[in-house]
């Protein structure tokens, strides 16, 4: 995608490819447990790191170019402030499923299981035992105002 980029400039040919060649060659993506590190660059060296809990949104961005390459941008937006992705994972093939990826985990789900509901709540049980006292409590005044009608 960088070399077609590069040569639709044509005359700065060699201008835009060497940056572009360098960050292709130097551009690496890491995803863990915690979050997403993106790192590139030769001799000005660019990290950035964001853990899935600053993750406010994520954009497929797929110009004329990637759309014939069969590719995708992934752009990932925090609350930064900022308009612009603070985070954008280029040139992927399987776009579709980075992006369900990352919004499973920005949600806090560990995989694609739903997790027991005594997990969710706290796992003890005394905020599921609340719920249900709630629920019982809104179930009789229902009752009650439907007895009034």
């Amino acid at each position: 995608m960088y070399g077609l980029q590069a040569g639709l400039t044509l005359i700065f040919f060699p201008f835009v490819f060497v940056p572009l060649w360098c960050k292709y060659i130097t551009l690496r993506y890491s995803f863990d447990a915690e979050g997403v590190n993106v790192s590139w660059g030769v001799f000005f060296r660019r990290e950035v790191y964001l853990t899935y809990r600053r993750i406010q949104d994520i954009h497929v961005k797929r110009n004329l170019l990637e759309r014939w390459l069969g590719i995708g941008t992934i752009e990932v937006q925090t609350a930064s402030g900022s308009s612009k992705a603070e985070l954008a994972v280029e040139g992927v093939g399987d776009y579709e499923a980075v992006r369900d990826f990352l919004y499973r985990r920005m949600r806090g789900h560990e995989s694609d299981a739903v997790p027991a509901v005594p997990e969710q709540v706290g796992g003890d049980g005394r905020v599921l035992e609340l719920l249900h006292a709630i629920r019982a409590e809104l179930e009789s005044a229902r009752s009650v105002l439907e007895e009034r009608r």
